[in-house]
């Protein structure tokens, strides 16, 4: 079972970061996609290990492609960095399986 799409009630614009050049980061073609956003902020630790604060927790539908480093765009026009992404299932259990990103 996946999150309700009656839930995900925000669109967010994901850049899936693919890696660095000389120019700076690279990122993959944007897609938009469904979602449930919430402005909290929390202590997280970033993928390369050190603790950070973030901003805006988004919920999607599981399998989206947001690895930490990925641009995002908030509803409100605010673009951001993800810090972390988790995927959450609990086979045969009766809770819903998706994705969860913590950015910047």
């Amino acid at each position: 079972m996946r999150v309700p799409d009656a839930l995900l009630r925000h669109r967010v614009t994901i850049a899936p970061y693919i890696g660095e050049s000389t120019y700076g980061p690279m990122y993959g073609p944007e897609q938009t996609v469904r979602a449930l956003v919430a402005a909290s902020v929390r202590q997280v630790r970033a993928a390369d290990g050190r603790e950070t604060t973030s901003t805006a927790q988004v919920i999607t539908a599981p399998g989206l492609n947001c690895p930490p480093g990925s641009r995002v765009t908030l509803p409100g026009g605010r673009v951001t960095t993800a810090l972390s992404t988790a995927d959450h299932s609990a086979p045969g259990l009766p809770v819903p399986a998706s994705t969860e990103v913590r950015c910047e």
